[in-house]
């Protein structure tokens, strides 16, 4: 497998990747519909990245966003990755390659919101540095966990 950054012929699957884990666990909502239409509009164009995990034949099996935030940092968005490949440790090879291109970007941090009953993602996202932060503002009805992970220079 590899990680390549998003391409307009990734449209699609970045939309099915997510509606299928999204759909799964709680109903999409407008904000989803936002970010998974207009992926270039919602998520690049502001100065965010998408990262798209292919298969060795091409077949995009999972996928993460960094969503440009004000302060500098990023909101990882849309971490998912496709039942036939989850356990190979791709999920963490996704979120190392955000933490890569938020480090090299000098950005502050990294932020999410997330669903207590996302347990495996939850144990993830702690593995790899980040910690619990008082709840925020969102535009998620599903969201009940906000975390952020601070980035040292290096």
């Amino acid at each position: 497998m590899r990680i390549v950054d998003f391409e307009p012929r990734h449209a699609a699957a970045w939309k099915a990747l997510n509606e299928a884990w999204i759909g799964r666990h709680f109903a999409i909502e407008p904000a989803d519909e936002v970010i998974l239409g207009d992926p270039v509009g919602a998520v690049i164009a502001p100065g965010g990245h998408i990262f798209i995990a292919e298969s060795d034949g091409g077949e995009p099996v999972g996928c993460v966003g960094l969503k440009a935030m004000d302060d500098g940092g990023f909101e990882v968005v849309k971490m998912t990755v496709a039942e036939a490949a989850r356990g190979t440790g791709l999920g963490r090879a996704l979120m190392q390659a955000c933490i890569d291109r938020a480090r090299a970007l000098g950005a502050p941090r990294l932020y999410l919101e997330t669903n207590a009953r996302l347990g495996p993602a939850l144990a993830l996202y702690r593995a790899v540095g980040f910690a619990d932060i008082p709840p925020r503002e969102t535009a998620y009805s599903r969201c009940d966990v906000w975390m952020e992970r601070t980035l040292a220079p290096g």
